[in-house]
């Protein structure tokens, strides 16, 4: 597969030097950029999957009239946090 670039960014003097100031030993601004953008792309793509499942699930739960209250959802999700800290954390 070929490579491809990106457009030219030009930024404020400030962004450049508060962007080099964070790079990490052996690490450029490009492949800083890259990883911001490769983040971006994941988060957004996360984001976009997590709203779909909640419309399914809103569309479900229309559809069957099958509803589950906030607090047995919330104590359900506490319940599995508490067996997973105690898992990792003894």
């Amino acid at each position: 597969m070929k490579s491809a670039t990106f457009p030219s960014l030009r930024v404020d003097a400030e962004l450049r030097e508060a962007a080099e100031s964070v790079l990490r030993e052996g690490e450029t601004l490009t492949s800083l950029i890259e990883t911001a953008v490769l983040e971006t792309i994941h988060r957004r793509r996360a984001q976009e999957e997590f709203l779909a499942r909640g419309l399914r699930s809103s569309d479900d739960a229309k559809r069957t009239g099958v509803y589950h209250a906030a607090a047995d959802v919330h104590a359900a999700l506490q319940r599995r946090l508490d067996a997973r800290r105690k898992k990792v954390l003894g």
